[in-house]
């Protein structure tokens, strides 16, 4: 008996030790992955979009593409093509034939830039060293983002990264509601040659469509 007390005192004692080491650790390699992404002048990479709720029974898969060059990106998803070139955004839905134009400052970010996935840990989170995985060969090491404050419905997020290449490899967004949304991103590539104009919008490209601005 009085050895486990002495070791149930040691264990209580070591908790916030175990639990700051884990926040640093956790630091270090969100702040590792964001400087890598930093350092690309472009990045393109396919990404699957699952979006979960038992509950609701509710479960909705959805894949796409990006390429991602500064604060311009390239986007198609849900059968749409969104088109930022650092001032406007052009939302083209072909299917009905029309364009919405966007001014930067009125957009949201649709939450897919990778060098913007690991800025926003910065403020309103306290982060946790979680999980580690092999994935096709590759050690997946999570990283767990509860927020200090009320955020929009969000109960936790868990942030996958490549420990090899230092790449954010998953994203999973846990709702107050029970819906849980799961970002993977595969087959990226970067600093790739681009065409000048890959960022540009020109309406001739769309004869047809209705632009609504």
């Amino acid at each position: 008996m009085k050895l486990k007390m002495i070791f149930l005192v040691l264990s209580i004692g070591l908790v916030p030790v175990v639990k700051a080491q884990t926040s640093i650790e956790a630091q270090k390699l969100l702040e590792l992955a964001s400087k890598k992404m930093e350092s690309y002048d472009n990045i393109s990479f396919e990404f699957s979009y699952v979006l979960n709720n038992r509950v609701e029974q509710i479960n909705q898969e959805n894949s796409g593409e990006v390429t991602v060059a500064d604060e311009k990106y390239r986007l198609n998803f849900l059968d749409a093509i969104q088109l930022f070139d650092g001032k406007t955004l052009y939302t083209i839905v072909p299917e009905n034939e029309e364009i919405t134009l966007t001014e930067a400052e009125e957009t949201e970010d649709f939450g897919i830039n990778p060098k913007e996935l690991l800025e926003f840990y910065k403020e309103g989170y306290d982060y946790h060293w979680d999980i580690s995985q092999r994935v096709k060969g590759k050690k997946i090491q999570f990283v767990k983002l509860i927020p200090t404050q009320d955020d929009g419905g969000i109960k936790s997020l868990l942030i996958g990264i490549d420990t090899q290449e230092n790449h954010i490899y998953k994203l999973i967004e846990v709702g107050d509601n029970g819906t849980i949304t799961t970002l993977t991103i595969n087959n990226m590539n970067v600093d790739n040659p681009l065409p000048e104009n890959f960022f540009v919008f020109n309406a001739s490209d769309y004869p047809n469509y209705y632009i609504n601005n």
